[in-house]
């Protein structure tokens, strides 16, 4: 079996670490080439290269609609025949399927990642568009995959559960990292110049506006006033970065603030250097983070718009309006801190292990589903 997937590029994210973790654990009847809207070098092509699987570049449709069309149907021509196109894109996964459905692709995949409708509310442009995608993914979509139940609806409508091509998959981690003993906490502190016994709050996620660090910046100086002792470490890389160390700068809290980047050891982190994690976020679908800081067994302080779906560990789990002052957050983090939301790490492990979120169990539900809809109708009647 053939498959493609179609994402923006295979930097380090949650959803380009879920697709390596598939890579990883198919088995040979599965070759997997991943369609790429970039000809920069990412973090995962030297691995992917080395699994066997290809990197396909092609021209993003949003600089070229029409050059992307026909570069898209070459590619489906000439470096296929593909058994199962599997889009990963939030804007154009309708136009991927479509041309998919013109080339003769038997199973065509649409996964959404994210709540739409919290993403495309800002302007009448993006719900414009928005409607334009979710026709064309009714039309031309086999399967359409979401992460969260938000996200399935933001796709396929609120009535998604009626039509059987509709299912929500939760995205699983590896939780290897996470199990066995702590990590060494000086080792890993000293690494990244944080005090042995300073109190640290994490966070994982690309620097975009998705991800709140403004938020996070003004959470950081009400607790430099509370506990001068703490730390903010924020891992990742985006396009907002230089305006967030800007931020930090202009604020005086340069000292408490270290921008770790992007990096291949989150779970060493967690364990090795973080005390509490805070996701901020204005819209997810379900952040993978979120189950990882549940494995490590870190208190988790999140926004009140993420999914039910994401409390695997529910007593580690807290929830905060975004309407609340950042003095609201820093007293829940240090609240936290305390030990009101303590579970122990092995606990906290074997409930993840256990749920849906494991990697194997996800790898094996993928791959079924693959096998189920080989050879249905192109198109939807």
């Amino acid at each position: 079996m053939r498959v493609l997937h179609v994402v923006g590029k295979m930097h380090r994210g949650g959803v380009e670490t879920w697709l390596m973790h598939l890579l990883r654990g198919c088995d040979c009847r599965i070759k997997f080439d991943f369609l790429v809207h970039t000809d920069m070098a990412c973090e995962y092509d030297d691995e992917i290269r080395s699994l066997g699987a290809r990197l396909i570049p092609c021209v993003h449709p949003r600089i070229n609609p029409f050059g992307y069309t026909h570069n898209l149907w070459r590619i489906l021509q000439s470096e296929g025949p593909y058994d199962v196109v599997h889009c990963h894109l939030r804007e154009f996964s309708g136009w991927v399927l479509t041309v998919a459905s013109w080339a003769g692709v038997p199973v065509r995949v649409a996964h959404c990642h994210n709540d739409l409708v919290r993403y495309y509310r800002r302007n009448l442009y993006g719900r414009i568009r928005c409607l334009a995608m979710i026709r064309l993914v009714d039309r031309h979509a086999t399967l359409g995959l979401a992460a969260s139940q938000e996200a399935a609806a933001s796709l396929y409508g609120a009535s998604w559960r009626r039509d059987p091509r509709w299912r929500v998959l939760h995205c699983g981690v590896d939780l290897t990292p996470f199990r066995g003993d702590q990590t060494h906490r000086t080792v890993v502190r000293s690494e990244l110049g944080i005090p042995t016994d300073a109190f640290v709050v994490g966070h994982v996620g690309r620097f975009v506006r998705q991800k709140n660090h403004n938020l996070l910046i003004e959470i950081a100086a009400e607790l430099v006033r509370r506990a001068p002792g703490f730390r903010l470490l924020l891992v990742g890389e985006g396009e907002l970065r230089p305006e967030i160390e800007a931020k930090v700068a202009d604020l005086g809290l340069s000292r408490w603030v270290i921008f770790a980047g992007s990096r291949a050891d989150v779970p060493r982190l967690m364990r090795g250097a973080m005390d509490v994690f805070v996701l901020p976020s204005w819209w997810e679908g379900l952040p993978l983070v979120g189950i990882e800081a549940q494995a490590a067994g870190l208190p988790l302080l999140i926004s009140d718009c993420l999914t039910l779906e994401l409390d695997i560990v529910p007593d580690l789990v807290r929830r905060i309006s975004l309407a609340a002052a950042a003095s609201t957050w820093a007293e829940a983090i240090l609240a936290a801190r305390d030990g009101k939301t303590q579970v122990a790490q092995h606990k906290s492990f074997q409930q993840v292990f256990d749920s849906e979120f494991n990697i194997t169990r996800c790898t094996s539900e993928v791959l079924a589903l693959y096998d189920s809809l080989e050879g249905r109708p192109i198109c939807r009647a």
